[in-house]
């Protein structure tokens, strides 16, 4: 990933808050006919040894799991807060007219080595915490258990675990750092204006640069 100076995030919560924040990662395995991607919502987890571990699972019928074969290298992507930025909102049009649309956003890059976990009670335990990590906001929280065991076994049966264990993250805010201060005011003005859930979202992170 292109990442200037500027743009990189460096702090192990900031990256593993946009994880959990945004845990539908996009995961890049290379297969004998090229690359492959899939989209998985994951769950961070700490190994005894404090490293951290990225835990998911995939229909058995998914072809993900051959790419093992071909190389257990493994990237995964996790988009966070992005919005349109239009160049109307720069304090230094009216000035110079010398402004361009751009796009910011925040995203993390994992890469790391994948294996397969088939296991029938890591597999319950990961289906208990992707459950947790998604209900526990809700004012009545489903629960793995909620469903009936019967069908919950067969569901088990039809599907397989993983876990990437992280090697690198790389974080990259692009969030109008490289504008200047009064161009980053109006920014956060504009997008304020623009109201939308999204629009606020990419805001507060301006303001977190100004």
């Amino acid at each position: 990933m292109y990442l200037p100076k500027q743009f990189e995030e460096t702090s192990i919560p900031v990256l593993l808050s946009l994880i959990k924040a945004h845990p539908l990662a996009t995961v890049i395995t290379l297969s004998t006919s090229g690359l492959n991607a899939n989209h998985i919502p994951m769950v961070v987890a700490e190994n005894a040894d404090a490293t951290m571990v990225l835990r998911g699972h995939v229909a058995r019928a998914n072809p993900m799991l051959a790419d093992l074969a071909v190389s257990a290298q493994t990237l995964l992507v996790f988009q966070g807060a992005e919005h349109y930025i239009t160049p109307s909102w720069y304090a230094t049009k009216k000035e110079t007219e010398k402004v361009v649309p751009t796009w910011n956003y925040a995203v993390v890059h994992v890469k790391g080595q994948m294996r397969v976990v088939d296991d029938a009670e890591w597999l319950h335990q990961q289906l208990e915490d992707l459950t947790a990590q998604q209900e526990s906001s809700r004012n009545t929280p489903w629960s793995v258990n909620d469903a009936p065991a019967e069908f919950l076994n067969q569901i088990k049966q039809a599907i397989v675990g993983f876990e990437v264990q992280i090697e690198s993250m790389v974080g990259k805010w692009k969030v109008s750092q490289n504008q200047p201060s009064k161009n980053r005011v109006t920014v956060v003005q504009g997008l304020e204006e623009d109201g939308t859930e999204k629009a606020l979202y990419m805001r507060d992170l301006v303001k977190k640069h100004l």
